[in-house]
């Protein structure tokens, strides 16, 4: 979609007042601890009418958490949802959302009866109209009000159990951001930074790949809502290897400012976005969370980092080690786990031994730490739009280990993982609901794949065959008028010179027939056949 489009959707979208569902924002909704909406398409709850699902009890998982987060009751996040509601909606069949208005992913059209698998493809390889429909998409979602989901700006308690609701109006790209924020927020334990710092309900444990998984999988599914455009992916970057930010052009997420460094390019879109939730410490002293309000700036400053901390961006060979790891997860469960796939390729563990590492930043965390700037932290680092890309990465690898390995369920810690990461923990803080552990599985039961893990053929198809035909389609208009014009010129010429020199027919001495002296020697016309196979 060219960026002029997006920027009059930007203002003709109807924005409704309707991560949390509008529906059931209300003091009702709250107090009654239910959020059970109704579903437009016939009225009825849940879509129970047409069979799309009904309102039941949320029973949340008792097995034990580890011990790394040794409090209870004091956070909205623990036994998630059950702080706000104790009811919500249960889809059936390939049905989804909080409604069971949608489709489950890789589910598509009325009925969500139509399978298709789509095709997430390298950002260096995308022609140019993909690159420019990927940057206006993120552009308009960083400008449009969700019409589904509003924010929490306070605790449960601040809301004085629910008479007083507190939620803002949020863009849809800013609502991720938020979700990213509001699920590794420190937990406030009561009083001015009396915080507890140790707790991340999605990293530094099993849930950070398959809650990335299903982050990826709901923003690629909001864009594709906002745009009308449901064959859109997430690109992903190939990073392996690389000795720069690839992607820091303004053609893609923006070059660097010349005169600021920290800042992004004034040809980038991007260096007109504001950034949220970026500011913990200040939150943790005030005992508030994140409102939503503009911050400042995105910030980033690609390799002017701290290099005792991160001395290159991961390499091949680092990603060929993480894939042999043949365990998900190992002895602690978190950050200290030695060989262990999750660990080392989160980044808190030698891409090299499988031990971990203190004070070092590997594989995932290298790539935050190289941004140097917005990205570089972990409650506001979804900021930058490289934090999609990235992260399509490192789901790629997730399903290359998947693939490999084959590892059962059971391969999933079912309990004493750090709170938020067992098995059969809800992901805070998505509504609808869902489970750590029914993410861990393969792409091809989500309905998606990645470019570079088709067979070879299919590959090519996607990667350079089609970006090609895609540019030969754009350009050939253009092309065809350069011809017609350019035998129109020549034309015009040939006349001119022929009225300029007064050229005449000359008569052959044997014949009474006039024949005209030839335009091109045989020389020129194999000159012209390169001319035409040049244009």
């Amino acid at each position: 979609m060219p960026l002029c489009l997006s920027l009059f959707l930007i203002q003709f979208v109807r924005l409704s007042r309707q991560q949390f569902p509008r529906p059931c924002t209300t003091p009702e909704a709250l107090q009654s601890k239910q959020c059970c909406p109704v579903w437009p398409g016939d009225g009825s709850v849940c879509g129970a009418r047409s069979g799309r699902g009904f309102c039941q009890d949320v029973v949340v998982s008792d097995l034990p958490n580890g011990p790394q987060y040794p409090h209870s009751d004091v956070d909205d996040r623990e036994r998630w949802p059950l702080v706000f509601y104790n009811r919500t909606c249960k889809c059936a069949g390939n049905f989804m959302g909080y409604n069971c208005a949608e489709c489950k992913f890789g589910y598509f059209g009325v009925n969500c009866a139509e399978s298709r698998e789509s095709v997430r493809k390298n950002i260096l390889h995308l022609s140019g109209s993909d690159r420019q429909r990927f940057i206006s998409y993120i552009n308009l979602a960083k400008n449009t009000i969700s019409p589904d989901y509003m924010i929490a700006t306070g605790t449960y308690k601040q809301m004085n159990n629910g008479t007083n609701p507190m939620f803002a109006e949020v863009s849809v790209y800013d609502l991720f951001v938020w979700m990213h924020y509001y699920v590794s927020r420190d937990a406030l334990l009561g009083g001015p930074n009396n915080v507890w710092e140790d707790v991340d309900f999605a990293h530094e444990a099993a849930a950070f790949l398959p809650w990335h998984r299903v982050f990826l999988l709901l923003w690629e599914h909001e864009i594709r809502k906002l745009s009308g455009d449901f064959n859109f992916t997430i690109p992903y970057w190939d990073w392996r290897d690389a000795r720069s930010c690839q992607v820091c052009t303004d053609e893609l997420m923006g070059a660097r400012n010349p005169l600021e460094p920290n800042r992004i390019s004034p040809a980038s879109i991007f260096s007109s976005w504001k950034v949220i939730c970026t500011r913990p410490q200040d939150y943790n002293a005030r005992e508030v969370l994140c409102s939503g309000e503009p911050e400042g700036p995105l910030l980033r400053n690609p390799g002017n980092h701290d290099q005792s901390r991160m001395s290159q961006l991961p390499t091949s060979a680092d990603v060929e080690f993480v894939l042999g790891l043949r365990d998900y997860e190992t002895d602690s469960l978190d950050r200290r786990s030695n060989m262990s796939f999750r660990n080392t390729l989160e980044g808190f563990a030698s891409p090299q031994t499988g031990i971990a590492v203190t004070g070092q930043s590997t594989m995932h965390n290298a790539l935050h730490i190289y941004m140097n700037g917005t990205m570089s932290s972990v409650q506001g680092s979804a900021n930058d739009p490289i934090f999609l890309i990235h992260h399509a990465f490192i789901d790629s690898i997730f399903e290359q280990w998947l693939r490999k390995h084959q590892p059962a369920r059971t391969h999933y810690p079912a309990s004493n993982a750090p709170i938020g990461h067992n098995d059969g923990y809800y992901m805070v803080p998505f509504i609808p609901l869902y489970q750590n552990g029914d993410y861990f599985l393969t792409t091809k039961a989500l309905g998606y794949e990645y470019s570079y893990l088709l067979n070879p053929s299919q590959w090519f198809l996607q990667e350079f065959l089609t970006p090609y035909l895609d540019q030969a389609q754009q350009i050939w208009p253009w092309l065809l008028g350069a011809g017609v014009l350019g035998a129109l010129i020549a034309a015009v010429i040939g006349v001119t010179l022929a009225k300029t020199c007064g050229l005449k027919p000359k008569r052959n001495k044997h014949s009474g027939h006039g024949e005209r002296q030839p335009l091109l020697s045989s020389s020129e016309e194999e000159a012209s056949t390169s001319y035409q196979t040049t244009l």
